[in-house]
């Protein structure tokens, strides 16, 4: 599996909530935020409004990597 370092900054609070919840589902703060950002994704993916902006997204750059072949 491909791993990579990211790093978020949170504000105090919102950082001490993720570490008590963390340690209240007995895990770690990056195995909790892995789940979250999962759950994200996951959530994201089932929105229509989303699949519609990654649609055109992936239209968008589609254009740039043609207009980069051809270069």
């Amino acid at each position: 599996m491909n791993i990579r370092t990211t790093t978020i900054r949170l504000p105090g609070p919102t950082a001490e909530a993720l570490e008590v919840v963390a340690r209240a589902d007995n895990q770690s703060v990056s195995e909790a935020v892995r789940q979250a950002v999962v759950e994200h994704i996951r959530a994201r993916r089932s929105d229509p409004e989303f699949q519609r902006s990654l649609d055109h997204l992936l239209e968008s750059q589609r254009e740039v990597f043609e207009r980069l072949a051809d270069l």
